[in-house]
């Protein structure tokens, strides 16, 4: 038989990492993510999950904090929330910045079968972060690693590159009739 011959069998993807991305204006992107961390971890797999934009404690950092020895979670964001209107500071762009630097650092380390940059897609979208720096990054991932981008607003460019892409919509939210968010249920 000749080398690369077809043998009827697909090659195993079991062990092949894939770039995922959870977009779209719908609830869920980040709690997709955190769901396959949480997946992996019952398997045995570790997840670095970086969270950029945000620095306020929140439940899934509560939570991961009890799975540390599986998920590693790191924030690059300031304490307090980010109004677009209100502009960026130079802070803000030094932790996005920082965020992929470790993001990369965990992913060429070896130690995670699985990546997530959580809201990295809204970082490119305000300018926090050019895309091809983050297609920079995506370029040095190993075979192996599983790539999760979150936020709403992924590029173009981003959205043809993965191998998976899940737009979350949204039908109707409570927000439209006043509700803020709630300890354990969206934050």
């Amino acid at each position: 038989m000749k080398p690369n011959a077809p043998t009827g069998k697909l090659r195993s993807t079991e062990n092949l990492g894939y770039i995922q991305v959870y977009t779209g204006d719908g609830k869920g992107k980040t709690t997709a993510a955190l769901g396959l961390a949480l997946r992996a971890a019952g398997h045995g797999i570790r997840t670095y999950f970086g969270q950029f934009l945000k620095g306020q404690v929140c439940g899934e950092i509560l939570a991961a904090n009890k799975l540390a020895f599986m998920i590693t979670f790191e924030q690059f964001g300031r304490k307090k929330f980010i109004k677009v209107t209100e502009g960026f500071e130079e802070e803000d762009y030094r932790l996005v910045a920082e965020g992929l630097k470790k993001s990369l650092k965990a992913m060429l380390s070896g130690e995670y079968r699985i990546v997530v940059l959580d809201e990295i897609n809204v970082a490119m979208d305000l300018g926090l972060i050019s895309e091809e720096q983050v297609h920079e990054f995506l370029d040095r991932k190993p075979e192996e690693v599983e790539i999760i981008l979150t936020g709403r607003r992924a590029p173009e460019s981003i959205i043809q590159r993965a191998d998976l892409v899940t737009e979350m919509v949204c039908l109707k939210h409570y927000y439209e009739k006043g509700v803020k968010a709630r300890k354990g249920i969206e934050k």
